[in-house]
């Protein structure tokens, strides 16, 4: 289903939107999607940030064979290498990686709420965390549905990429929402949609270990949140334009 305006409602109500919307991907992703050995959990700290989804997994790679994991490279309208050769290589002797009492984590998904982008403070919090995450080697999709304010002109993916590369991000006018899944390795690289208000999400690939990914099912599991939340909820969100 289209996607509504959530800056008309109070942080509160997205706020439960958000809750169930990440349970919903969270199931999602246990229910077949993530391949053998693989699982999700929600809201774990895994040393310091605190995503919202966290992609675990009890083997040291993925099962190749898996249905669930594509090896071919992911479709996006932007598609940014986030590092130089030079890069790659001087990380390689200092990368940290994270462990979870119930295995190594690979793969977060941060959902942006308003409380990210509320203050000098929280949008930097949250840029260092994404940032974090990136250098530590765990896989990031993030999903940022607030349009830039003026702390972050071209949006969190913005800020993003002021910190790990040169190449400056500019947002399309008409999308001012972006959904960016990032690569750590071989090469740090950013796979960009640009969305706004009114138009269905694209499924965004989730970056599992090294070229292999999942695509997750952001439309599917939006509409199945959309649907649970009560009547007396809904009629708060404008309606949306006609497609």
């Amino acid at each position: 289903m289209p996607m509504h305006d959530w800056t008309a409602v109070r942080a509160g109500t997205f706020h439960n939107f958000h809750f169930g919307w990440v349970a919903a991907i969270r199931d999602r992703l246990n229910a077949g999607l993530l391949p053998p050995g693989y699982f999700a959990l929600a809201e774990q700290v895994i040393g310091g940030p605190e995503p919202d989804v966290v992609s675990l997994h009890t083997h040291p790679q993925p099962e190749k064979g898996a249905a669930a994991v594509a090896p071919s490279r992911p479709k996006a309208a932007f598609v940014m290498p986030l590092e130089e050769e030079k890069e790659r290589y001087a990380r390689k002797a200092n990368r940290i990686a994270v462990h979870h009492e119930l295995g190594n984590v690979v793969a977060v998904i941060e959902i942006v709420s308003p409380g990210n982008k509320g203050s000098k403070h929280a949008i930097r919090s949250l840029v260092e965390k994404a940032t974090d995450l990136i250098g530590q080697g765990v896989n990031l999709l993030l999903v940022d549905l607030f349009p830039p304010s003026p702390r972050d002109p071209e949006g969190i993916h913005g800020l993003i990429c002021d910190e790990l590369a040169d190449q400056p991000f500019a947002l399309p006018p008409s999308r001012p929402l972006t959904l960016a899944s990032y690569q750590t390795a071989p090469t740090r690289i950013a796979y960009v949609e640009a969305v706004a208000v009114s138009d269905c999400l694209p499924d965004m690939p989730l970056f599992l270990y090294e070229d292999y990914y999942i695509y997750v099912p952001l439309e599917e599991t939006y509409q199945k949140t959309w649907d649970l939340l009560p009547a007396e909820i809904r009629r708060l969100l404008p309606p949306l334009s006609p497609a």
